[in-house]
């Protein structure tokens, strides 16, 4: 199974990011957007593994995240990986109090290594992906009028929990199927 921990976006904040994409669509015709119902700020990939370490890896998060209480993030602007002008996948970043989801990703990467699994060393950018586009370069009119995309504040993300998840492939795309949710601690 491939497995990876995300907070899932509520379905108030998927309709606004929605909204997002459609703009992005407009300004990009080629991009292949995520579909609304996979919308997820990913904390950890986990990859490939048995289905039986499933129940090793949701107790573990269960006793690692224990300490960390509930708290928001606010969906606040558009960038893209690799970089913004030379684009592959575009995602809206997220302000508030990111410093408890930084403390969150710090502690289910205590989970993964308390598990022997290979942790990604990668600086952890969080985000949540929007859509793809191929051999695509942003002109200075087109990031002009990304940066017009955030003037309504949008709606705080509430991270009461977050979500185990199974990737699965599915003709070139995933099919996201949710296996278990950890509360945190009210």
């Amino acid at each position: 199974m491939r497995f990876f921990i995300a907070v899932e976006v509520p379905e108030e904040n998927r309709k606004q990011i929605q909204s997002i994409q459609n703009k992005l669509q407009e300004l990009i015709p080629s991009i292949h957007l995520t579909e609304n119902s996979k919308l997820h700020l990913t904390i950890a990939f986990v990859g490939e593994q048995p289905a039986e370490f499933k129940d090793k890896l949701i107790k573990s998060l269960s006793e690692d995240i224990a300490g960390i209480p509930p708290f928001e993030v606010i969906p606040s602007y558009i960038d893209a990986f690799p970089k913004l002008h030379h684009p592959f996948t575009f995602w809206v970043g997220v302000s508030g109090e990111v410093d408890k989801l930084l403390k969150l990703r710090e502690h289910i990467k205590d989970s993964l290594m308390n598990l022997q699994m290979d942790v990604d060393a990668r600086r952890f950018v969080p985000h949540i992906a929007i859509g793809k586009v191929k051999d695509f370069i942003i002109t200075p009119i087109q990031e002009k009028a990304l940066e017009t995309f955030f003037n309504l504040p949008l709606t705080p993300i509430k991270v009461e929990s977050i979500k185990l998840f199974e990737s699965v492939p599915n003709e070139g795309f995933h099919t996201h199927n949710p296996l278990a949710e950890i509360k945190l601690p009210a």
